[in-house]
C-alpha cells in the first residue's frame, strides 16, 4: 500500500472515530486495509 493510500485509509477511520492516533499508527498496512474493509466496504449482505 502506498503511503498516501495509507494516510487516507487511516485519516477516515479516524474521522468515524474508531481509532485513537496512537492505535492506529501502530496498526500495520493489512491491518488498516482489513478496518477499512470492515468500516467502509459496502457488500450485498449489508442490505439483507
Amino acid at each position: 500500500m502506498t503511503q498516501i493510500e495509507r494516510n487516507d485509509k487511516m485519516q477516515l477511520l479516524l474521522d468515524k472515530n474508531k481509532f485513537n492516533k496512537e492505535t492506529l499508527y501502530s496498526l500495520t498496512d493489512e491491518q488498516i486495509e482489513y478496518y477499512h474493509w470492515l468500516y467502509f466496504e459496502e457488500s450485498v449482505y449489508d442490505y439483507m
